[in-house]
C-alpha cells in the first residue's frame, strides 16, 4: 500500500493523537510500561509540529502513522552506558506509531525507509533510537531493520535499550 510521508501540521494533531492513543493501548495490552505515564500527549505532538520535527504517514489523506525525527538532538544519548557505533552527526527518532487498522500493512516499513532517506539527504550516516526493555514490537523492528544494540540510556529515571544503524 503506498503511503505519503510529510511534515505534520497543527491540523494533523488530533489524528496523530488518535494513532498514538492506539499505540499506547497496544503497549499496555502487551504488558509494556512504555507510554503508560502520560507521555506522549497532545502537547508533545503540538511541540513536534511547532519545531518541524513531526512527520505523518498518510493513506488517502488519513494519518495512519507518526514519527518524530530530529538531528543531533537527544541529550540523554551522551550518557550511554555502553558505546555508540559512531560519534558523529546522527538522526534520532521518537514516538513512532501506526494506526491499529494499518498494522502489518507496511506503515513501519515506509517510516523506516523515510528515516534512511532523511538521513542520507542530510548527509548523515547514523540513525539512533531507544525503547523500553519490554517493548517487544519495537525491539523486533530494530532487529528487522538492522539496528545494533549499543547499551542503555535513561529517560525520566528509567533505563532504555539504545540502538544505532550506520548507513552505507
Amino acid at each position: 500500500m503506498p503511503y505519503t510521508i510529510r511534515l505534520a501540521t497543527k491540523a494533523d494533531v488530533l489524528q496523530i493523537w488518535e494513532v498514538l492513543q492506539q499505540a499506547i493501548a497496544r503497549r499496555k495490552a502487551d504488558g509494556s510500561n512504555q507510554w503508560q505515564d502520560g507521555y506522549p500527549n497532545p502537547e508533545v505532538i503540538t511541540n513536534d509540529s511547532n519545531k518541524g520535527v513531526g512527520y505523518v504517514a498518510l493513506h488517502e489523506a488519513r494519518v495512519v502513522g507518526y514519527i518524530a525525527v530530529l538531528v543531533n538532538d537527544e541529550p540523554a544519548y551522551a550518557a550511554i552506558e555502553g558505546q555508540w557505533l559512531t560519534n558523529s552527526d546522527f538522526v534520532v527518532f521518537h514516538r513512532i506509531a501506526t494506526a491499529d487498522a494499518y498494522l502489518g500493512q507496511g506503515v513501519a516499513k515506509a517510516l523506516f525507509t523515510f528515516l534512511e532517506s532523511f538521513a542520507k539527504d542530510q548527509q548523515i550516516k547514523s540513525i539512533k533510537a531507544d525503547t523500553n526493555f519490554d517493548n517487544a514490537a519495537m525491539l523486533s523492528l530494530f532487529e528487522h531493520y538492522g539496528y545494533k544494540y549499543c547499551g542503555e540510556v535513561y529517560f525520566r529515571g528509567s533505563p532504555r535499550k539504545a540502538y544505532e544503524k550506520v548507513l552505507e
